[in-house]
Parts: C-alpha cells; sequence; structure tokens
C-alpha cells in the first residue's frame, strides 16, 4: 500500500454516518457512527481478528474536582498483503462520574467508549473520515491538493445526479450543503458515490394532482382554471 491510496478511498464518511452535534462545546461539529469506522477497516483489510485488531494497552481513571474520566490507550494493527503494520496508537476519554442537578452520574460503559474513541483516533490517523475532519481543522497556512490529482465524476455522471435530483424533488443546495461545497462540479468521486447511493434509495416525488388532467378533458384544453372550468 502506498501514499495516499488507503486515505483517498477512506476520506469520505457517508451522509447517514454523520450526525451534527447541536448541544455544549461541541456544538455545530459532526459526530461519526463508529460503526462506520469498523465497516470500512473490514472492507479494506479483512474480519477483525485476521485483516485488522487492536490491543488495549492501558486503562485509567483520572479524577478532576467532583467528576472522574476515564482513558484508554490502544494500538492498532492492520494488514496489507502478507504484512501487519506496526502499531498505530490511539487515546481515548470517557466520562465515568459526572456531576448533575441531582449528584453523580456514574457509567458503567465508560471504559467501552472511551476503547471506541480511541479506535477512532488511531484511525484518524489512517485518514478515515478525513473530509470532515480536515473541515473543522482546515486553516489559510493548510496546502491543499491540486485538484487534478482528485478523481472527479464525469459529465455524465453529473447529469445522473441531476436526473436523481429531479425525480425525488430534493433540493441541489441541501446536497451541496451536505458535502460543504458550491457546485455539483466540485465533487469528488467519493461524494459522487455516497450522493448518487443515497439519491437512488429515495422514493420519487409526489404527483401535484393538479397536473393530472380530468378523464372528461378534451384534448388541448387547459383544466384547473380560475373558473374551475
Amino acid at each position: 500500500m502506498k501514499g495516499l491510496e488507503l486515505y483517498k478511498k477512506v476520506r469520505v464518511v457517508p451522509v447517514e454516518a454523520q450526525k451534527k452535534i447541536s448541544g455544549g462545546r461541541l456544538s455545530g461539529m459532526t459526530d461519526i457512527n463508529p460503526m462506520w469506522r469498523i465497516k470500512v477497516l473490514t472492507e479494506q483489510f479483512g474480519p477483525c481478528g485476521f485483516g485488522w485488531y487492536y490491543i488495549p494497552v492501558r486503562k485509567w481513571l483520572e479524577q478532576s474536582g467532583n467528576e472522574v474520566a476515564a482513558f484508554v490507550d490502544i494500538e492498532l494493527y492492520i494488514k496489507s498483503g502478507d504484512e501487519w503494520s506496526k502499531p498505530i496508537s490511539g487515546t481515548g476519554g470517557s466520562k465515568f462520574a459526572t456531576k448533575e442537578s441531582n449528584g453523580l452520574h456514574v457509567s458503567d460503559e465508560c471504559y467501552k467508549m472511551a476503547t471506541t474513541d480511541a479506535i477512532s483516533v488511531a484511525c484518524k490517523q489512517l485518514g478515515f473520515g478525513a473530509n470532515v475532519y480536515w473541515q473543522a481543522d482546515k486553516t489559510k497556512y493548510d496546502i491543499t491538493e491540486p485538484d487534478e490529482e482528485i478523481p472527479k465524476p464525469s459529465k455524465k455522471q453529473l447529469s445522473e445526479i441531476y436526473k436523481e435530483l429531479a425525480r425525488t424533488g430534493i433540493g441541489r443546495t441541501g446536497l451541496l450543503k451536505n458535502y460543504k461545497i458550491k457546485a455539483l462540479e466540485a465533487m469528488t468521486i467519493e461524494q459522487y458515490n455516497d450522493a448518487i447511493k443515497t439519491l437512488k434509495s429515495k422514493p420519487d416525488k409526489p404527483i401535484d394532482p393538479a397536473t393530472i388532467p380530468p378523464e372528461n378533458a378534451d384534448d388541448g384544453t387547459p383544466w384547473g382554471n380560475a373558473n374551475g372550468v
């Protein structure tokens, strides 16, 4: 596996695996469904334990005031061909004891959630969900890859997107917003594949009854006019 080969395969997160965070300090950012990472790891390397696996190397608690947080360090390993990778480290955290209005809430799933977080951190280093993180972390100092190196959909593929938008009645503005682009022509091929898959799963837009002529309408005669004739 060379250079950006894996990065380009795993950087786009399907819309259905994304969820906007609406409250707290992370409001406005995007949460990625953890099962999406498991699915992509399995797609790229094989089942867990055969093509990839992780080892928890440390678990601990840290206290701050009345609250306690749980942390987990893991090492992720992936297999390329017959060769296993070096350990890819990830640290995750989750609340164990949280101060609430009616007292302390203790979570019995804190280590499980911290482990899930640690896997996401390790996967991030491989490029998983990079498009989501890139949008959040982009600054004026970042250097982007030349556009010609990023595969783009063909005119025929873009035409298919327009047809699906017309069929479903879904607005183009919403699609552009989902992928954080200003025009469909700016889509990457990964975004196109995700968009066309999502659109094809949508039903046809409802037919407006006012556009259906009555059975007794004469050819060439408009119907549904102001006089109801």
